[in-house]
């Protein structure tokens, strides 16, 4: 667990107790940055396993597939796969109606994102410390919701010039951003395994890039080659601060609460997207077809958009930036298995050649990871110590054993 002193800047370590108990702060220590995510353990810290201990519980290449983990984070990642699949299904439906408004699209999951998580950090942090939050950590999560708004819009924007299967396929480029910046700032080191795994899910896509060809799923009518080149260049931009955005995300629910980084991602990211809709959609918002169709879309794409914002930073401190994209590359199958209802579409028989590759990928990534995984991050110590006890982390696993939520 951690808390937060805010005359040092410094931050500290405790476990938190059952109601009524003090907590075990170090010496010194002033108020905290907020109420901890987890509440109700009792434990010193001296007599808590090391990561090493636990890591050492099972052995062998296979050890995580024995753990309950490993099945979540499988099922979590299709469940963000159709969550994602959806939203674009929606933007396509939307453009069919005669409405593409990119950024207005957006505003109201950050709205609806702002009201359930901002208001939850006000009850636990008070009105003074989350003003605190705002003047010490704001300008993390700024960037954060520049990058996460920029990757809505143009993925979005995207959908105006090119197919929903064209925009999927560009998808895969944040998996690349992803693996590099990782490495790079984050001082992850991938195992042979990973790499081998994440390049069987990059031919999964290739395979269906090659059904694609053949069947002439990536043309549409109305749509100017010119058009889809424009149109591909926005998704790649889109996929490329999705990664980004990724990878600061899940730097940062690994060291604060779940509901701090999403609320103030929804803050400041409804300021952002708000002022982008302003000016870049009041033209097609007045040329935009509204009826009940229209309000039909929204709504379920913002329901099923907060949803995926609600689900992805649990993902992110269960395993990583890296493998969450990599989940949702099977999007690409589920998104033709919904187009033959909705779009009219054929699957062709390459398509679940290319799922099994790429769930294949998946297990492959996971072969010689021991029992806590990816939850174990390299930025926050031997012992998880610079990382919050929450929902999915190591560092609870640690203090609560066998413990996901």
């Amino acid at each position: 667990m951690e808390g937060y002193d805010s005359k040092s800047g410094v931050t500290e370590h405790y476990v938190a107790r059952p109601a009524g108990n003090e907590s075990d702060k170090s010496s010194g220590a002033a108020s905290t940055h907020g109420a901890p995510e987890v509440t109700g353990i009792n434990q010193d810290t001296a007599t808590m396993p090391t990561v090493e201990e636990v890591q050492a519980s099972k052995k062998g290449w296979f050890a995580y597939f024995k753990t309950r983990d490993f099945y979540i984070v499988l099922v979590l990642g299709q469940i963000l796969a159709l969550c994602i699949t959806s939203t674009n299904t929606f933007s396509s439906l939307l453009v069919e109606q005669g409405t593409s408004i990119p950024a207005f699209q957006t505003f109201f999951n950050y709205v609806l994102l702002n009201i359930i998580y901002t208001s939850f950090t006000l009850y636990r942090y008070g009105f003074k410390r989350w003003c605190r939050l705002l003047l010490k950590d704001g300008w993390k999560y700024i960037i954060l919701s520049f990058l996460d708004v920029q990757g809505n819009y143009f993925f979005v924007l995207a959908y105006r010039y090119t197919t929903i299967l064209s925009a999927q396929l560009i998808n895969f480029f944040a998996i690349v951003t992803v693996v590099i910046i990782s490495f790079i700032f984050l001082r992850v080191r991938y195992h042979i395994t990973q790499i081998f795994g994440i390049l069987i899910c990059i031919g999964g896509v290739g395979i269906l890039i090659g059904s694609d060809h053949i069947t002439g799923a990536t043309s549409s009518d109305g749509i100017s080659k010119g058009n889809q080149v424009k149109g591909d260049l926005f998704a790649l931009v889109g996929a490329t601060c999705y990664g980004i955005s990724n990878v600061v995300e899940e730097f940062l629910v690994s060291k604060r609460p779940l509901y701090e980084v999403v609320g103030q991602l929804g803050f400041w990211g409804m300021i952002w997207n708000g002022a982008q809709a302003g000016i870049f959609d009041k033209d097609q918002f007045r040329t935009a077809t509204w009826n009940s169709k229209v309000g039909g879309y929204l709504t379920g794409f913002t329901l099923i958009l907060s949803l995926f914002y609600s689900l992805a930073p649990i993902m992110f401190r269960l395993s990583s930036a890296a493998f969450f994209n990599i989940s949702l590359l099977t999007g690409n199958f589920w998104g033709v298995c919904i187009g033959v209802k909705v779009f009219h579409l054929s699957i062709h028989w390459m398509y679940p050649i290319a799922f099994v590759c790429i769930v294949g990928g998946l297990l492959v990534y996971f072969v010689g990871k021991k029992v806590l995984g990816e939850a174990t991050k390299p930025w926050l110590g031997q012992n998880q110590e610079q990382g919050v006890a929450g929902v999915g982390t190591a560092r609870r696993r640690v203090v609560r054993g066998d413990t996901v939520v």
